[in-house]
């Protein structure tokens, strides 16, 4: 008996995995209200506790470490999520934000994340005592905000109703476009490390990544999701769609702008985000999806399993010294970690509040200052570092090589910006609760919620009435107004024809 029933289990590490996701999102859902608005815990953290817990350091149920092409598993399964994400961030943002607000997200996405790139560069170079170069490549990693951790905040919780909407949607804004505009500093420090000849750095860069990756990419996302918004209307209209497949065309539309953008060598998630945001500009489609809650869902299913991954395949035998990486330690990677938490936007968002509209007190500012998590964006891109460092392409050998010219920045990048967003994913998926039991006991005792940390009123010192809280006129969409993008101008057809120009020329 025992040898029949042998043969028919098949205790593989894959359908372990499929066990362990399963079980954990199950649970999640049952007491994910109590979770999210009681306890004010979001998923990433407890998924990558879930991942660390069932990981191949712990019980060695879910080993990703026993897969073929680790490597190759990590850096498509982040693309897809991180992509799912930024085409979501473009969908839920009011109609035609970016005419009303790109003052501020450019602040964000300009000098504050080229002042958290080499700021935390500096922060890597004087700890670590590693090449100049090698740094710049990690802090590009850890540039970015992460919109999935961002999402688990700002969105579908009594947490995210005490934040102005405009502070939300500007955060979210944020977080869907710097992960693609990371990769112009990514590059810049992988060209660096290659000691390229400055006039051949600057060539290679400007014409391969500010206009080829991102510039096209972004035109490329922005005309697809127009089109596409277009073309849906047409069908909607003559009854060629039934209901499931209307919502289906979200989640297709977002894979198809993967795939071209990553077919063409684009910027995924600026094709991804473009798309998103082209796609829903005028708001019809939001209007129509606003019962549906499509994000909170792709949250549940693909985010939490993503971060479970994370936890399941963090190094942890990389965060001690070694032979190849003698300057690594524990001790060293946490004070590391909380110099960058500490000064990697704070300061510099705190010094251009004036010049941040959407932005009114400085309150407001230590806020978004503070809430820049890192974590799948950071995740794909250092997996897209190991790869130029390892091939000199996009492609990643399927496990880092054993022997190679840049075997130190190679075992060196993995494991620091993975303990980084290990620390981020735990820190900024817990603040909310953090934040809440802060202002639950500041206030006076007659003053508070019956419930501890229950409050529901608009957080202190930031402006919530009027102008000042609002950031659109309406999410909803007219069916009968189209609302021309601005991506459509003259001008924009002009630098189209410049990229493709330099680029071919190139």
């Amino acid at each position: 008996m025992g040898s029949w029933l042998s043969k028919q289990l098949e205790p593989t590490s894959p359908h372990f995995t499929y066990l362990v996701l399963s079980v954990f999102l199950l649970s999640y859902a049952f007491f994910s209200d109590t979770i999210r608005n009681r306890l004010h815990l979001s998923e990433p953290p407890l998924a990558t506790l879930v991942g660390i817990l069932f990981g191949p350091r712990a019980l060695n149920i879910v080993n990703p470490e026993a897969w073929s092409g680790q490597d190759t598993v990590t850096q498509e399964a982040a693309r897809v999520v991180v992509s799912l994400q930024v085409f979501s961030v473009g969908v839920e943002l009011p109609k035609a934000y970016f005419s009303r607000h790109w003052r501020s997200v450019a602040m964000l996405l300009v000098p504050v994340m080229t002042y958290s790139w080499l700021v935390t560069a500096g922060f890597v170079y004087a700890v670590l005592g590693i090449e100049w170069s090698t740094s710049l490549i990690i802090s590009a990693c850890l540039a970015p905000t992460d919109p999935v951790l961002a999402a688990a905040v700002l969105q579908g919780s009594k947490f995210s109703g005490r934040v102005p909407r405009r502070l939300r949607h500007m955060l979210s804004a944020e977080s869907g476009c710097n992960d693609g505009t990371s990769f112009p500093f990514l590059y810049a420090g992988i060209l660096i490390f290659m000691d390229r000849s400055n006039g051949k750095i600057i060539q290679e860069w400007f014409t391969s990544t500010i206009l080829w990756q991102c510039a096209l990419g972004l035109f490329v996302g922005l005309t697809l999701g127009h089109f596409a918004n277009r073309a849906l209307r047409i069908a909607v209209r003559r009854k060629w769609i039934d209901t499931s497949s209307f919502l289906a065309f979200y989640i297709l539309l977002a894979l198809l702008s993967i795939g071209i953008g990553s077919t063409l060598g684009l910027d995924d998630f600026l094709v991804a985000f473009g798309a998103g945001t082209g796609f829903a500009w005028d708001g019809w489609f939001a209007n129509k999806t606003k019962e549906t809650d499509l994000p909170n869902i792709l949250d549940l299913l693909l985010n939490s399993s993503m971060f479970v991954y994370l936890g399941a395949i963090m190094p942890w035998r990389m965060f001690v010294p070694r032979d190849v990486t003698p300057f690594i330690t524990p001790w060293k990677l946490i004070g590391l970690f909380i110099l960058i938490l500490l000064f990697r936007r704070i300061p510099i968002v705190l010094l251009l509040k004036p010049l941040i509209p959407d932005i009114r007190t400085y309150r407001e500012a230590l806020f978004c200052g503070h809430f820049g998590p890192m974590g799948l964006g950071g995740l794909f891109l250092v997996i897209e570092a190991r790869a130029q460092l390892e091939t000199g392409e996009s492609r990643p050998l399927p496990h880092p090589p054993k022997h190679h010219p840049n075997k130190v920045a190679i075992e060196t990048v993995w494991p620091v910006v993975c303990f980084i967003l290990l620390g981020s994913t735990f820190i900024h998926g817990c603040s909310v609760a953090l934040i809440s039991l802060a202002g639950h006991y500041m206030r006076n005792k007659e003053e508070r919620a019956p419930l501890l940390a229950g409050e529901i009123e608009g957080l202190d010192a930031m402006v919530h009435e009027g102008g000042g809280g609002e950031s659109e006129p309406s999410v909803s969409g007219d069916e009968d107004v189209s609302v021309l993008p601005l991506y459509f101008s003259p001008l924009s057809c002009s630098l189209l024809t410049v990229i493709l120009a330099v680029a071919g020329y190139t």
